[in-house]
């Protein structure tokens, strides 16, 4: 079944309605730079009010190892996401499952190839890291996706994420502007209809 995480998460009752709906992630950004950033405080009320089993990823870009360790302790992330120039190295031991974000065109090369980490594929902005709306080449992130943990962002909203996950087939997908009304405020509705097409293009697959 492929995993579903929402992104940009700023508000207690957007994080409910997400798991109500089915969600199995949802995404905390502690990068300042990003319209959907939330402080310590605010990610910890978040991650209190969830019910038991729900991941919490928090996305961090090109902060240090200790400073994002004392961030997961603090407010209890399941994993963390990155999104900078983050060494490969520097890594290896992180006690926190680490999911590595990059453009897809940026993978060939990427020390982080040959790394144990999952690999999230996106559209590039330099300005906004993420959430550009844009999608990315499926045919070519499907490629990857049989070759490792895949999950794939860039442009996925309700009308386009049930093709998306029959034609890439990754391990999972990542949304935060498809399912907004705006930056960091989630569409209940669109919220519920992503979910669905994931599900049914589950089904569709035998997954």
């Amino acid at each position: 079944m492929t995993r579903i995480k929402i992104c940009g998460m700023t508000r207690v009752d957007d994080a409910l309605q997400a798991v109500e709906a089915g969600a199995d992630a949802i995404g905390l950004i502690f990068w300042k730079g990003s319209a959907r950033a939330v402080d310590i405080e605010r990610a910890q009320a978040i991650v209190r009010a969830l019910p038991p089993l729900v991941s919490t990823v928090g996305v961090f870009v090109d902060e240090t190892p200790d400073r994002v360790r004392t961030i997961g302790d603090a407010v209890g992330l399941s994993a963390v996401q990155l999104h900078g120039n983050e060494v490969v190295s520097d890594w290896a031991q992180f006690p926190r499952p680490v999911l590595k974000a990059m453009p897809l065109e940026a993978y060939a090369a990427s020390p982080w190839k040959t790394a144990r980490a999952a690999i999230l594929v996106d559209a590039h902005d330099p300005v906004t890291i993420g959430g550009t709306g844009r999608t990315v080449d499926w045919q070519a992130a499907k490629e990857i996706a049989a070759t490792r943990r895949l999950v794939l962002a860039g442009g996925l909203r309700p009308e386009n994420v049930g093709a998306a996950v029959e034609t890439v087939a990754p391990w999972g997908v990542d949304v935060a502007s498809g399912v907004e009304q705006s930056p960091g405020i989630k569409d209940p509705a669109r919220v519920r209809a992503f979910v669905q097409a994931v599900r049914a293009a589950d089904a569709a697959r035998g997954r």
